[in-house]
């Protein structure tokens, strides 16, 4: 969430509502031309009990299947986060086994080397593997590594749906979902606002 909230309005708050799986929608300029990005906050992932199988909830399928890019998150201080990278991407390639779909591996936390868990050997090696694009940012101190992070994929993505001429990729059953929800976005923000500063008043 903090990546995303980061790459749409540049800012940074460290306290969130619990990630609902929210949708969001924002103009872009992508080489001169704006396009219409939805980006899909999609709820936690985790292993289940000592297996590499993930623990998905429908919801999550059904974004994987409307996706045109996917950014993989973890944290350089969690290396359970990490874990989790490969049996997603495993989960995501049975949904669509045979299409080429931008990937972009995001550690986060970089401003946090002492407690780093995951080197980023680690990570690049994991990227060239997924064949996705490695960033190692920090969604608190760095919004110029994010919204870079960002763009590329939105390039990768632009391209990918030029190179198809507009053809949808076969297979897919699920619209993609409606009402883009920004102004959630801005609640939340409002929210968190508010709440820190009551805590400071407090203070």
């Amino acid at each position: 969430t903090a990546l995303v909230v980061r790459f749409l309005t540049k800012r940074f708050i460290g306290d969130y509502e619990a990630n609902t799986g929210a949708l969001y929608s924002r103009k872009f300029t992508i080489d001169g031309e704006q396009i219409s990005l939805q980006v899909q906050d999609t709820p936690f992932v985790s292993l289940e009990d000592d297996t590499d199988s993930i623990c998905c909830q429908e919801q999550i399928n059904r974004s994987i299947y409307w996706a045109d890019g996917f950014v993989f998150v973890y944290s350089i201080t969690d290396y359970e986060s990490y874990r989790v990278i490969r049996p997603l991407h495993q989960h995501i390639r049975k949904i669509h086994p045979n299409a080429n779909i931008p990937l972009l591996l995001m550690a986060n936390k970089g401003d946090l080397l002492r407690a780093r868990q995951v080197s980023s050997k680690e990570g690049l090696q994991l990227a060239s593997e997924l064949g996705g694009t490695y960033y190692e940012v920090s969604a608190r101190e760095n919004c110029e590594g994010v919204h870079e992070a960002f763009q590329q994929l939105c390039q990768e993505v632009s391209r990918m749906i030029g190179s198809c001429n507009g053809e949808k990729r076969r297979g897919l059953h699920l619209v993609r979902p409606k009402s883009p929800n920004m102004q959630d976005l801005k609640r939340r923000l409002k929210q968190a606002l508010t709440s820190k500063g009551k805590s400071a008043t407090t203070l």
